[in-house]
């Protein structure tokens, strides 16, 4: 592995789309040579004018070329684009010894670029949003403290839960408004979840069929899992001496979602692609988040361990935790933008500031600067809790 390439402090933020927000302000207090980039020049100048940002960040039209032929070794790209052009984004990146980061989750293209990322003494930054980014976070962080309770090599059972929803503040009849790529919410639903559940694990064709009522801070949601949770047991080192009785990461929705969206369901279970393409468009139209919508984002990540032999938490007995973020959107910003923006920002900082190491890493690589992390995150306004214990 090569030494990092040393920031030169340039920033290259491509997309100015619904997750763009008081994150990019943020950057804009650490460096002075910030640039937006969207479809049009004129599109990222007004993206600008909405953020509070203009003759902070200079506007840019998109395309890859055009963004290759600006990037300088050391500069850092933050891609705000959907997570099928991060990979051709990522190669500019290595060819031009330049940065990156994104909120997605690593694909197999994004992975398959490592070694040469790593070799090229350059950051790949992932899954540091919102979710994936703070989820991750909240884990690991109730991972150590359980395991500095309970003991790694105690036998054990544990129940991880991580929900996560963006959803109406003022729920409606649709228990749902769009605010990021519809066709993406539906496609989402139509890929396989695999999670443990009862100790068994799962595998659930189609994840809404999986619904379940679950609480948070006593407020009835549904939830339903999404993608595939086991990995994240090892991500997360939860010790092998403890075995899972449940361990699902997915999707939080307001009470009465199932019920509302049933005919989207049947959609899903008979149309083609492009019949979804097209059924994505219509409810988009159908049921947008305008300018006079709030969004609410709800994260509940909970822990429950319980050693084989009882007794007391400091005799390596039971254990507890629970964070919860609930943010609501306001006229400046939506919930969304803020839960997604900020925590890619401070990640962009840390490129800036050279403590992050060359190659593929993650938001939270370890318990420790999960820990940092989430002090800096609050100290940048962002607002959660933890509960430890019943």
């Amino acid at each position: 592995m090569s030494d990092a390439v040393p920031a030169t402090g340039a920033v290259h933020w491509v997309g100015a789309g619904l997750s763009t927000g008081s994150g990019l302000a943020a950057l804009c207090e650490h460096s002075d040579r910030i640039r937006l980039w969207h479809r049009t020049a004129e599109r990222a100048a007004g993206a600008l004018d909405r953020l509070g940002l203009t003759g902070r960040a200079e506007p840019r039209a998109y395309t890859l070329a055009a963004l290759a032929a600006e990037l300088s070794p050391g500069d850092v790209v933050v891609s705000m684009l959907p997570a099928t052009e991060h990979a051709p984004l990522l190669a500019a990146c290595v060819a031009g010894r330049a940065h990156f980061a994104c909120s997605s989750y690593v694909s197999d293209a994004v992975r398959e670029q490592a070694s040469a990322a790593a070799a090229a003494g350059i950051v790949v930054l992932t899954e540091a949003g919102l979710d994936p980014g703070v989820d991750h976070l909240f884990a690991h962080s109730l991972v150590d403290r359980a395991r500095r309770a309970v003991g790694d090599d105690a036998p054990a059972s544990y129940r991880l839960t991580s929900y996560c929803g963006g959803v109406p503040a003022v729920p409606d009849d649709f228990r749902y408004r769009f605010s990021w790529a519809p066709l993406g919410v539906l496609n989402a639903l139509r890929t396989p979840a695999r999670y443990v559940e009862d100790g068994v694990e799962t595998v659930v064709e189609r994840p809404w069929e999986a619904t379940r009522g679950h609480l948070v801070g006593g407020e009835r949601f549904e939830a339903y899992p999404n993608r595939d949770s086991v990995p994240f047991i090892e991500q997360y080192a939860l010790p092998r001496a403890w075995r899972p009785t449940d361990f699902v990461r997915g999707t939080l929705r307001l009470d009465g979602w199932l019920r509302a969206w049933d005919a989207v369901f049947e959609e899903l279970r008979t149309g083609d692609d492009a019949r979804i393409a097209a059924l994505a468009g219509e409810l988009a139209a159908a049921h947008p988040t305008t300018a006079a919508d709030r969004d609410r984002v709800v994260l509940a990540v909970s822990l429950e361990v319980r050693a084989d032999r009882g007794g007391d938490v400091g005799d390596g007995g039971s254990w507890s935790g629970r964070y919860l973020l609930d943010v609501e959107g306001d006229a400046d910003e939506s919930a969304m933008a803020r839960c997604v923006s900020r925590p890619l920002a401070l990640g962009v900082r840390h490129i800036l500031n050279g403590s992050l190491p060359p190659g593929l890493g993650r938001a939270a690589g370890t318990a420790g600067r999960s820990e940092r992390w989430l002090d800096e995150l609050r100290a940048d306004g962002l607002d959660f809790a933890l509960r430890v214990g019943d």
